[in-house]
């Protein structure tokens, strides 16, 4: 089992194409970690802007009568992924793993895989 810190490093370092991640309570919108960013990428700005995205499919699925749970929301823009993965495990409801790769550099189905092995090993 890892940590927050060890868990967000290894998504940087194992997830080609990784420039940031997070661990973000969506309940209050704060980032629990984050590392990669910069001044590109405020990562603290990027959690609190994602986690509108997720209250607003949560609600829609709920006034749509869905039970589905969410597995991951995909934001594509012109030079990057943004990767929203809500997370399922005991001690992690209301909390995502934001990841932003770069789109030239990135295999979006492999970070996808790499990013459901590091949920599995996170503890919180």
């Amino acid at each position: 089992m890892a940590n927050t810190e060890s868990t967000l490093k290894e998504a940087l370092t194992i997830i080609d194409g990784a420039v940031g991640a997070a661990l973000v309570d969506y309940t209050s919108g704060m980032a629990l970690g984050t590392v990669g960013g910069g001044k590109e990428l405020d990562l603290t700005v990027a959690a609190a802007g994602n986690t509108d995205v997720v209250r607003a499919k949560v609600r829609t699925m709920e006034q749509l009568g869905l039970k589905d749970g969410i597995e991951d929301i995909l934001i594509t823009l012109s030079t990057q992924y943004h990767l929203i993965r809500l997370l399922k495990g005991r001690g992690t409801s209301g909390l995502f793993l934001y990841l932003a790769l770069d789109k030239g550099r990135a295999n979006l189905a492999m970070a996808r895989h790499q990013l459901r092995q590091i949920e599995a090993e996170l503890e919180l």
